[in-house]
């Protein structure tokens, strides 16, 4: 698949109705406020991924649910991306939370805390905290070199994209039956897909 048909594929994928923008705006607003109000885009994408493997490493499941692929500089939760570089910019559901992109920077709205974020549960925020606390003194370039060396499910695309399966990741966290964990997230977005449609 080509660059730009995967990016069309992508920009597709940001309208699924299983896909909670506000949820990943949220998430993209902690990290934000937590770097001081505004975070580079290649850190936030990131620690993003940290944060739903780190989900997913804990508690069987991601954080969002999210369509997690395999890019040049890393791993990276695809429409979430597509939503930081501007896709639903418009959408109220990201803008309450994020402000617009200026170049490689990314900031949370104005007068957005933590406090505000409520379609995050408490054992979602402790793995925010706990991913910051982690990685969040790194930078864009330490950040990415850490995903490279330490998700061995990313495999480099040569310039292009892959999809990372959540099975491969489950196989990498030594999950005993990456199966039916991945299936389990599916079964999760058909649910949120059946209530979107009400």
């Amino acid at each position: 698949m080509s660059h730009d048909s995967f990016r069309g594929l992508q920009y597709a994928n940001a309208m699924t109705p299983w896909f909670n923008i506000r949820k990943a705006a949220q998430v993209a607003a902690y990290f934000a406020i937590a770097e001081g109000g505004s975070i580079n885009v290649l850190k936030l994408t990131k620690l993003i991924y940290l944060a739903d493997r780190g989900a997913m490493e804990r508690h069987g499941s991601p954080i969002l649910n999210d369509h997690l692929v395999s890019m040049n500089h890393g791993p990276v939760d695809s429409m979430t991306l597509d939503c930081i570089n501007g896709v639903e910019s418009e959408n109220p559901a990201w803008s309450s939370f994020i402000g617009g992109r200026a170049g490689y920077q990314v900031g949370a709205a104005a007068g957005v805390s933590p406090d505000n974020l409520d379609e995050l549960s408490r054992a979602e925020v402790d793995i925010l905290r706990t991913t910051w606390g982690q990685f969040g003194h790194m930078d864009k370039y330490e950040i990415r070199d850490y995903t490279h060396a330490h998700c061995p499910e990313w495999e480099d695309p040569n310039g292009s994209s892959s999809t990372i399966p959540y099975d491969r990741v489950f196989k990498y966290l030594q999950k005993k039956d990456p199966t039916r964990l991945r299936d389990r997230v599916q079964e999760e977005k058909e649910i949120d897909e059946f209530f979107a449609s009400l």
